[in-house]
């Protein structure tokens, strides 16, 4: 992504392409129109994350506001929630939504892997949850523009902040080596034919560029046996592997986990919602890891690591939607969510110990002194 960055400054392409007015009058009429979605797994959420009046909570990928307004909803009538989200656009759709909140829910636009400044500098400087959501919004989906979607022709961007400066779907369609997109959509997609699709995108871009969601589904088409056997679309693993390398999907949530679990207080808790395996195992390790005393080797018989547990894993068996739920809502499917609770920091026995014998150290001089 950084050899592609400094190329589109030689060579730009579709990081200039957006839609065309036509194009941004029918998707600002459509945003009104698309109803808000109901948020995913919102009651146990709520459950999990133990909410209550007065305390504070982040939403650190607020979306339309949907899990937002759930936990403004049990944290009456004092709690307070902090919005985050990329999307400029979703974002203003949950401020007009909250808006009879007032002052109790606050939204920042902002990448939430910088979770611990944004939120300091909105005065949160620490909260008692924090709920990270990284599924796509309904509207996002559906009327957004922004070629998240297969279903319709639009612009190959993937971007959650059009405004950001960083290549879009369409640069790494055009622009990335063969290997390097055969690379993005295995290891970001799990794609079992990512040579064979990455070296069909490569010959088709002697044919012009690659700007739309259709032309890339038509390029699809042509790899043999794509999805064969598959329940899932055979678009899905290229869609996913294309949007997660634009906004730098996986790194964002390792900061973001970080930073979520220093901003909490004693007896915080961390909710976190993924959608496929790529998300849950670094979620699930992260958790484990900051859930241990002793992340060493197992062959090594003495812990050298000096780490310390500083959360405890809250469900041991990941949370999944309720059948009720995924009838009314089958994008919910494949979602899961695990949870942790900040621990009381413990300080280092021998540490303690060291400390104590300088302070008596400390006392016997100064009154010998005097």
């Amino acid at each position: 992504m950084v050899a592609l960055a400094a190329q589109l400054k030689v060579n730009p392409i579709s990081s200039t392409i957006g839609m065309n007015m036509s194009h941004s009058h029918e998707y600002a009429a459509a945003s009104e129109i698309i109803p808000f979605h109901d948020p995913v797994l919102s009651r146990e959420a709520v459950e999990h994350l133990e909410v209550r009046s007065g305390l504070v909570y982040v939403d650190a990928t607020a979306g339309e506001g949907g899990h937002s307004l759930a936990l403004l909803q049990a944290s009456a009538p004092s709690g307070s929630v902090l919005g985050i989200d990329k999307d400029p656009r979703s974002l203003a759709r949950a401020q007009k939504r909250l808006s009879p909140f007032g002052t109790r829910f606050q939204a920042v636009a902002g990448n939430y892997a910088d979770i611990q400044k944004i939120a300091q500098d909105a005065q949160y400087p620490a909260t008692d949850g924090v709920l990270i959501d990284l599924g796509l919004s309904s509207w996002q989906l559906e009327a957004s523009g922004a070629g998240f979607s297969f279903q319709r022709d639009e612009p190959l961007d993937m971007r959650f902040n059009p405004n950001q400066t960083d290549p879009n779907a369409a640069d790494l369609v055009n622009l990335a080596s063969e290997d390097e997109l055969s690379r993005i959509l295995l290891n970001l997609g799990e794609e079992p034919k990512a040579r064979i699709i990455a070296r069909i995108i490569v010959q088709s871009r002697s044919q012009g560029y690659i700007e739309t969601t259709n032309q890339l589904l038509a390029i699809l088409r042509r790899v043999p046996g794509l999805g064969r056997g598959k329940r899932t679309h055979p678009a899905t693993r290229t869609f996913q592997a294309l949007r997660i390398a634009v906004n730098d999907e996986l790194a964002n949530l390792q900061l973001g986990i970080q930073g979520a679990i220093s901003l909490l207080k004693t007896g915080g808790r961390l909710a976190i919602i993924s959608y496929h395996s790529l998300e849950d195992r670094i979620v699930k390790q992260t958790f484990v890891q900051e859930s241990s005393d002793c992340i060493c080797d197992k062959t090594i018989p003495v812990c050298t690591c000096g780490h310390k547990a500083i959360t405890r894993i809250v469900n041991r068996r990941i949370v999944t939607p309720s059948s009720p739920e995924v009838k009314s809502n089958p994008r919910s499917r494949s979602a899961r969510m695990r949870v942790v609770e900040k621990l009381k920091l413990k300080l280092d026995q021998n540490l303690t110990k060291g400390v104590q014998r300088m302070m008596l150290t400390w006392r016997k001089n100064f009154f010998i002194q005097r």
